[in-house]
């Protein structure tokens, strides 16, 4: 049985955590700016409608 300190296997469960809520917070950040993104041209593309459809 390898004799392992409690507190470095501890911070390294913890490192892996943050990484891993870290890696979600990012691809989180990406689909939000991609649907923003998105809507901003659905909006414009409405905008341009209206108004080349204007009387």
């Amino acid at each position: 049985m390898p004799d392992e300190d409690p507190a470095a296997a501890l911070e390294q469960d913890l490192e892996q955590t943050r990484l891993k809520q870290e890696t979600r917070n990012e691809r989180q950040v990406w689909y939000f700016l991609a649907y923003f993104l998105f809507g901003i041209h659905i909006v414009a593309f409405v905008m341009i409608y209206a108004v080349r459809h204007a009387k």
